[in-house]
């Protein structure tokens, strides 16, 4: 049986004004798929995001959201202010607001829910601690647990291994693997990294000058295509199960 279709692109032109970034985008994206979002800087990522998240309209064509649907956002952990002393409980209950109301104190439930959103991630045991006090993979960590306190429909990650170590790295990618593959959340992950985009995702879009394709990453992700892309002959080799771009 096929995935619900939450978002679809048709014939979509994102831009601002008279400035056109990603032209004729034509693409679906399912409940419980994995988009991966690849390309330097200034090559459209954040403006594709913008348009998945309903948030910038499209110029031309149409995107739909077929039902209404929730976004749990997780930023690079160090665009995050560590001047305020917020625990870690107090991050992740942040992401009851939307529910709750801004201005109401959350209540015995949310807590609960956020404990359980800790769990998920591996940190029950630093609830208590200073946000600020935390190693980058941690984190990062306590900021998705508060993008899944939210119940989300879609989880949005942004860089989410930028500046860390190998081990963090990986780390975080089984973790963000686990989720996805306990939930039928659809996951978009925005990475500079072909490799970890490669690894990971079963959608890969790849944005790059003038360039934009998207498709599973078993045809995106070899010599040819990239080739066309960017006018370079890739190596892709099978290392222990992992696929190695060169």
């Amino acid at each position: 049986m096929e995935n619900t279709p939450l978002i679809t692109f048709d014939d979509a032109t994102l831009g601002y004004g008279r400035r056109v970034v990603l032209p004729s985008l034509t693409f679906g994206l399912s409940e419980g798929g994995y988009l991966g979002i690849v390309g330097p800087n200034g090559a459209g990522k954040t403006t594709l995001l913008k348009g998945i998240l309903g948030i910038l309209p499209p110029t031309a064509g149409k995107v739909t959201h077929h039902r209404p649907l929730t976004f749990g956002y997780v930023p690079q952990a160090q665009t995050t202010d560590d001047l305020f002393p917020i625990t870690v409980l107090e991050i992740v209950l942040m992401g009851r607001y939307r529910r709750a109301g801004l201005l109401k104190t959350p209540g015995s439930d949310d807590r609960a829910r956020a404990e359980r959103a800790l769990e998920q991630v591996g940190l029950p045991h630093l609830s208590t601690r200073l946000f600020r006090e935390l190693s980058g993979g941690q984190k990062q960590r306590v900021l998705m647990a508060r993008a899944l306190v939210s119940e989300p429909d879609v989880l949005v990650l942004d860089e989410p291994t930028s500046a860390m170590d190998i081990a963090a790295e990986s780390a975080t990618m089984e973790l963000i693997e686990r989720i996805h593959h306990e939930s039928r959340l659809l996951v978009v992950l925005v990475s500079h990294s072909l490799n970890i985009v490669a690894n990971h995702a079963q959608t890969v879009a790849i944005l790059g000058g003038a360039h934009f394709q998207i498709g599973p990453v078993e045809e995106i992700v070899q010599p040819d295509t990239l080739r066309g892309l960017f006018h370079y002959d890739f190596k892709i080799l099978e290392v222990e199960g992992r696929r190695l771009v060169l």
